[in-house]
């Protein structure tokens, strides 16, 4: 072995942040160390807490037993181009690993069902779980989590006065939806609104968290840019229908999030509303919003496609009646969610 199969090997490894691979990324440290069937090299990059780190490093262990030596033992160094700024202790989101948006490109795709189950999925795989619901306008947390009429409480932690998150099926839930009637609308201009999603997000007693989902509301508006500004995002996930309509929707909201001014990594995207498969033909698939629109979207833009989601009567009963699909663990359709939560744990 020698240190250009290296560099060639790791050719074939896109880094998922930006698409290119590593050596056009320049991720590559020029470390290389090579005695035997030993090889060694360092990876940049671009912050310690990066979502693709664990998937980054096992593709180039791998690419390197692929296209260099089957038996070779592979040892990749990690370093960081910015290290990350920690957050004050006195910060009520000081104990939450990582922050995910769950966005769309336009409403009416599934986003707030899709976030509500992925929450849920995470918490029965044993991570400790928050969800923030800032669709200001079209609050349905409340609803999906059978907490229409809760009303937080205030606690004052260290001397300041927090809202206290509602825990329901093992996640810990706000919305705007708590302090409005459930039938009245939200009629407030947008920096009112983008203000009351700062003071859920900074002024509640969040706690320990491995995640806090954000359900933002559909498309790009000021309440995604208060939600970048005000915390680091580890990543947001693109939620859209095959439905071309959705698709370049769900392009426009994807190159929001790869903005220089944004610069959010896309963890991927999920493909809500997949196929219908009716009851009494289990075997068929009806494609009634098209065949891999979400899936050939993530290759086209290199995200990773995270799961697709059929179109299941009983997703949308489940959700109607205040108990998400993904507490039905043996259920068939709540698998769908299990696996993408897997998928997230192991890569982030």
């Amino acid at each position: 072995m020698y240190p250009q199969q290296i560099i060639d090997a790791l050719r074939h490894v896109r880094y998922p942040g930006n698409g290119k691979d590593l050596i056009e990324s320049g991720m590559l440290e020029d470390d290389i160390r090579i005695s035997g069937f030993q090889v060694s090299f360092s990876l940049i990059f671009p912050k310690e807490n990066d979502p693709f780190l664990k998937s980054v490093l096992k593709a180039s262990e791998t690419a390197i037993k692929t296209y260099v030596e089957p038996n070779a033992a592979v040892t990749v160094h990690t370093k960081f181009t910015k290290q990350t700024t920690p957050r004050k202790d006195d910060h009520p989101l000081s104990q939450v690993r990582h922050i995910i948006a769950v966005s769309s490109g336009k409403g009416g795709v599934g986003k707030s069902t899709v976030a509500a189950n992925l929450a849920i999925a995470l918490a029965q795989q044993g991570c400790n779980v928050g969800l923030l619901d800032a669709d200001i306008f079209g609050p349905s947390q409340p609803k999906m989590f059978n907490l229409e009429y809760a009303r937080p409480e205030v606690s004052v932690v260290d001397g300041k006065d927090l809202i206290e998150p509602i825990e329901q099926y093992g996640v810990r839930l706000l919305s705007i939806g708590f302090f409005v009637e459930p039938d009245n609308a939200v009629v407030w201009r947008g920096g009112l609104a983008s203000n009351a999603v700062k003071q859920l997000l900074t002024e509640a007693d969040w706690g320990a968290l491995d995640y806090l989902l954000i359900d933002l509301p559909p498309g790009t508006s000021d309440i995604h840019l208060t939600v970048v500004q005000t915390v680091t995002l580890s990543g947001a996930i693109v939620v859209t229908t095959p439905q071309p309509v959705a698709l370049a929707d769900a392009r426009k909201g994807i190159d929001m999030f790869k903005n220089d001014k944004v610069n959010v990594p896309v963890l991927g995207i999920i493909e809500n509303m997949a196929w219908f498969t009716p009851a009494e033909l289990p075997d068929n698939r009806y494609y009634i919003f098209g065949k891999d629109g979400g899936r050939l979207l993530a290759e086209e833009l290199s995200v990773p496609l995270l799961g697709q989601i059929p179109l299941v009567e009983s997703i949308r009963q489940a959700a109607d009646d205040g108990t998400p699909i993904a507490l039905q663990t043996g259920h068939p359709a709540a698998m769908f969610y299990n696996d993408i939560a897997r998928t997230l744990i192991n890569n982030h």
